[in-house]
């Protein structure tokens, strides 16, 4: 089963493709609209000039949509979010505007710039959104479009038709690429996530590979320990009632126990194999008191087994009562152990190995022995 880090991590890395598919393509509509507004549109309206019904409606008109689409793309491609609505509607007012008082000579010339760079803007304004708000606004577009035709006493078939076709050619090629945008988005993103699922899952399949692999070494170290113990037992080369040896059998069996409560599945694994060492504890007839503040943050088994070794082994060779303290936060946990001292050999607990990530305190006084493991981030 997946963790839920790995999950975010897909949907992370799939969004993070799906950005930068549409950032592309937000690139290329915001370049398409200022250059056909800024390299068509305006010679067109400068060599019309005087001609247009009022030429200041039609240049002003063509400044706020240049000056717009700026702001706009700028704020696009920054992935600063758009007030999507107030925009479309000034477009929309521009459009009116322009559509009125460019004259009835100039309705289908490259002068009426409104015609094939408006839906560009419109393009920009909505990017993001759903691309029925887009046909939406382009349906409000043509709206306004036929009703000036109409109203500039362009109605026969041939001006129908022109208005027809430069409707069509100006609009199609936008919803084209607003839709196929979201589209590519969409599959980038589904790709990536799938991709990152097949790399999780091969990870996943390693690293359950790898704890196998570590878990059959351990079992094998266990079970060599146990098995130099009973040997000696069964040739009599071991006396049972010596401490030395029941000292010895009760190591083992705390470290095969330990190796068992590994694997369980429980919320935190590190308390209970905690648990189970100290249950064997109380079974040999060592009174002890198990305190926990706080939950265990998930933790590695590496991490988890240089806390508890060197308390497990302490568990084995004390005698008496014993304390046993964890204390846990989400960026620490402190495990600590405190026994009665008696003869024997100093610091027994030492794990075996230490990679530096959890550090290991002992002392002893001649009254208690206070060995603690320490893990932080």
């Amino acid at each position: 089963m997946r963790s839920a880090p790995d999950e975010i991590g897909a949907v992370r890395a799939a969004a993070a493709v799906a950005r930068i598919s549409d950032r592309g393509a937000r690139i290329v509509a915001v370049t398409i609209a200022l250059v056909w507004h800024l390299a068509i549109g305006l010679p067109a309206v400068l060599a019309a000039g005087s001609a247009l019904a009022v030429p200041a409606v039609v240049l002003g008109g063509w400044l706020l949509v240049a000056a717009l689409g700026v702001i706009a793309g700028i704020r696009l491609l920054r992935d600063t979010p758009l007030p999507a609505a107030p925009l479309a509607g000034l477009l929309l007012v521009v459009d009116v505007a322009v559509f009125a008082a460019v004259g009835r000579s100039h309705l289908f010339s490259p002068a009426n710039w409104v015609w094939g760079t408006l839906a560009w803007f419109f393009l920009v304004a909505l990017w993001g959104r759903p691309v029925g708000r887009l046909l939406a606004l382009l349906a409000a577009h043509a709206a306004t479009a036929l009703t000036a035709v109409v109203l500039h006493g362009a109605t026969q078939a041939a001006d129908l038709a022109r208005a027809t076709m430069a409707l069509y050619g100006t609009s199609s090629l936008p919803v084209a690429v607003f839709a196929g945008a979201a589209a590519l988005a969409a599959l980038s993103r589904q790709r990536a996530a799938t991709a990152a699922t097949t790399n999780a899952m091969v990870a996943e399949r390693e690293a359950a590979e790898r704890a196998r692999h570590e878990r059959g070494e351990r079992l094998n170290l266990v079970s060599r320990a146990a098995s130099e113990v009973l040997t000696e037992l069964a040739r009599g080369q071991a006396d049972p009632a010596d401490p030395e040896v029941q000292r010895r059998c009760v190591r083992a069996a705390a470290r095969l126990r330990r190796l068992i409560a590994e694997s369980d599945d429980v919320p935190h694994p590190l308390l209970h194999e905690l648990r189970a060492a100290a249950d064997l504890a109380e079974r040999n007839g060592l009174p002890i008191d198990l305190v926990t503040i706080g939950s265990p943050p998930p933790l590695p088994v590496r991490i988890r087994r240089g806390l508890a070794d060197p308390l497990t082994a302490g568990l084995a060779d004390a005698r008496d009562w014993a304390r046993l303290t964890v204390v846990s936060s989400p960026d620490e946990v402190v495990v600590s152990l405190v026994t009665p001292d008696r003869e024997g050999p100093d610091d027994p607990g030492h794990p075996a190995e230490d990679d530096g990530q959890v550090e290991h305190l002992y002392e002893r006084d001649g009254k208690i022995r206070w060995t603690q493991t320490r893990w932080h981030r």
